[in-house]
């Protein structure tokens, strides 16, 4: 299997990944009936993502975490979106950047479950 490398491997990455989300019974409700994501709006904003994460392209100038904070989710959904992320990643590649993909991630999902813990609390997060 090849390592990501290119912008395609990216979109390939991204839309295998979602589709999956869109299939399973514990995330799709809370993307397409909660949040109602706007899919041909949104793949694209996550191309330049994980591009900028991964290929160092620096597309993406967004903050992810603000729109995260209002949806209904814990460290259940943190955990099956990184289920199937590292799922994705390790069917379609294999290689340095396939690993550091799924390292990303879990730093992602980590961080965004902290913080949406420390809602209900006085912070600065």
């Amino acid at each position: 299997m090849p390592d990501i490398e290119s912008e395609t491997d990216i979109r390939l990455l991204v839309d295998t990944f979602y589709e999956q989300v869109n299939h399973d019974p514990l995330l799709d409700p809370v993307f397409n009936q909660v949040a109602r994501v706007e899919w041909p709006r949104h793949l694209p904003i996550m191309y330049d993502f994980w591009s900028s994460i991964l290929l160092g392209s620096a597309r993406y100038h967004g903050r992810p975490f603000p729109k995260h904070l209002p949806l209904p989710i814990d460290a259940t959904h943190f955990q099956r979106w990184l289920e199937l992320f590292e799922a994705t990643v390790d069917t379609l590649f294999t290689g340095p950047k396939a690993e550091e993909a799924k390292v990303r991630a879990l730093n992602i999902a980590t961080m965004f479950e902290y913080r949406l813990r420390q809602r209900g609390s006085l912070s600065v997060l």
